[in-house]
């Protein structure tokens, strides 16, 4: 049943696309002579399939879920994507020490020539210790920042974690769902909750629905939190954790292929 629901629901976006285009190409007349026409639909695609639909799907998927509170971020499509298993508290200088300290990166912006680095780092396999990660979103937007470990040097094997800051405000509703609706992100001098979702990726591997190359993660980020939290601690960088679970509501046990526990570790920056 649940296959069956999501087989219509990319059918649905599907022919959202294919409206989109036929609309815009040759209902209003938004592509000139001058264009090639092969070039106009590419352009229309591009822009209905990353930015107007995913848009589309994030909207809906948060009216159907309204009240609920979720474990885990969001992939650009509104799909679910890493659990969420971490937050530390601190400001954005005394995140990146923390990482620092631990002999961790922080990944590049994602772009056109960090994207090209990687896609080269991947083929070649050769070292890239501040890769860009992909976009995922949670509490309405994408992540602040990013901190990676790459294993054995390979650029295809990295313990990661993704960040998004909230406010103290913010932070004190995390026992509501409004909790987990949009947030703008606090300024980065100041104090704030910065919610975490650590994998590990351990190869190559495509995606499914687009064939693009991407990491394949490990199943256990239950493991991978735990490992974070050692190393954290190691360096000397956090105080004792606390154990919290971040949504009583919702049973997390898979997320995708993953598996979690459900609880997110607390723990101040020193």
């Amino acid at each position: 049943m649940r296959f069956v629901g999501l087989a219509l629901r990319r059918l649905v976006v599907g022919l959202l696309g294919l409206l989109a285009i036929w609309l815009i190409a040759f209902v209003f007349r938004l592509t000139d002579h001058e264009a090639p026409t092969l070039l106009a639909l590419a352009a229309t695609y591009a822009v209905a399939a990353y930015v107007i639909l995913p848009w589309i799907v994030r909207m809906s998927l948060k009216l159907l879920q309204h009240g609920s509170v979720p474990s885990f971020t969001l992939t650009g499509d509104g799909f679910p994507g890493d659990p969420v298993n971490l937050a530390l508290v601190g400001t954005f200088a005394e995140l990146r020490a923390a990482f620092a300290r631990a002999g961790w990166f922080e990944a590049d912006p994602l772009g056109l020539r960090s994207s090209w680095g990687m896609a080269e780092s991947f083929v070649l396999n050769r070292p890239y210790p501040t890769a860009p990660f992909s976009t995922l979103y949670l509490f309405g937007r994408k992540q602040d920042a990013g901190f990676q470990k790459a294993v054995g040097g390979s650029p295809r094997k990295r313990h990661h974690i993704r960040f998004w800051a909230l406010s103290a405000e913010r932070a004190a509703q995390a026992n509501a769902p409004e909790f987990w609706l949009n947030a703008e992100r606090p300024p980065l001098a100041e104090r704030a909750l910065w919610v975490g979702a650590g994998t590990r990726d351990t190869g190559l591997s495509f995606t499914k629905l687009t064939f693009q190359f991407t990491h394949a993660t490990a199943d256990d980020t239950n493991a991978e939190r735990d490992f974070i939290l050692a190393e954290l601690k190691a360096a000397g960088a956090i105080g004792e954790p606390t154990w919290h679970r971040e949504g009583e509501r919702l049973t997390l046990g898979k997320v995708n292929h993953y598996v979690a526990d459900g609880e997110i570790a607390v723990a101040r920056l020193a």
